[in-house]
């Protein structure tokens, strides 16, 4: 097996190989948390969604073990839903709820991408001693990089437009969000009516990390990227390239914003319960204290309210 390769080429044997990270039967759950997990309350979010915007169908992409499909599947058991991962088949899925590694056409879907895009593999790119942007080259035993090529074509015009760095000095490091943009586009090309979410923490314009934000996660800590299979390899998403090749690709009606935001106007307000409640109805009360705290942690600055919610419709009339 070859010993260096691009981030990009690295990362894809990582994660998706046939012993890949992601084909593991601990699934992701076992190394990271996400809202899904969080509460759900994140998924009642989401059913609020579908439900204001006239779609019957739930399309997860990126669906780990299922865990966002049960829990919608019991707050709205209605809705028609499936997963899209490159994983199995999760066992005890209710068999109502489809399963498969492509994404399906299909209209009033909804369309979630909780956590996906980040975890499509990009190219790192770090400017030399010369000013030079050169492809970064990883060691998939030992995570030790080297300077490669440099940066051209597509990739090249990628980095211009969204993550400019000709002045930049040498060290600084940008990440090549293109293979995202376009996986994006083609799966809000799949809809011939509905609204996709995408759901990650990024950056957009001029809040570009300086030196990137490649970073690796197993067993709920962060440990350096190391491309050999035993860890999550992941960084930001640059959301507002992704809006735009969706808009590309058909969609309009973009909105952008925090999750904090998002769960607010979705009726996730975290407030807590008059303690007038305690007295006439303890078991309610202690309910809706234990949501507060949920709520709390799914808009918490610092942490899950500052992921982004990108929001797009499609088709474009």
């Amino acid at each position: 097996m070859e010993r260096w390769l691009t981030w990009q080429e690295a990362t894809r044997r990582a994660l998706y190989g046939a012993e890949g990270f992601y084909r593991r039967a601990e699934g992701p759950a076992g190394h990271f948390r996400t809202s899904v997990h969080a509460s759900p309350l994140f998924a009642r979010a989401l059913a609020e969604l579908a439900a204001t915007s006239g779609l019957d169908t739930v399309v997860d992409v990126g669906a780990g073990r299922g865990e966002l499909l049960i829990a919608l599947y019991r707050i709205a058991p209605h809705l028609a839903s499936v997963g899209v991962d490159v994983a199995d088949r999760p066992e005890g899925l209710p068999p109502s709820i489809g399963w498969g590694p492509e994404i399906p056409a299909g209209r009033n879907v909804l369309l979630v991408a909780n956590e996906w895009l980040d975890n499509i593999p990009v190219d790192v790119v770090e400017v030399d001693a010369r000013g030079v942007a050169r492809v970064v080259e990883v060691d998939v035993r030992t995570g030790h990089e080297r300077l490669g090529a440099p940066v051209g074509g597509e990739d090249a015009r990628w980095l211009e437009r969204w993550w400019p760095l000709g002045d930049a000095r040498p060290g600084r490091r940008a990440e090549i969000g293109a293979p995202r943009d376009a996986a994006w586009a083609r799966a809000v090309g799949r809809l011939e009516r509905g609204v996709a979410v995408a759901i990650d923490y990024g950056h957009v314009g001029e809040g570009r990390p300086p030196y990137g934000s490649l970073a690796g996660y197993r067993q709920g800590r962060q440990v350096p990227p190391v491309p050999d299979g035993t860890c999550d390899v992941t960084c930001h998403v640059a959301m507002d390239a992704v809006a735009a090749a969706g808009e590309a690709a058909g969609a309009g009606g973009t909105v952008l914003t925090t999750q904090r935001h998002a769960l607010r106007a979705l009726g996730v307000t975290g407030r807590r319960p008059p303690y007038e409640l305690a007295r006439t109805d303890p078991t309610a009360y202690l309910s809706a204290l234990r949501d507060a705290g949920e709520a709390g942690e799914l808009t918490a600055r610092g942490g899950l309210g500052d992921f982004h919610w990108l929001t797009q419709t499609a088709p474009t009339p």
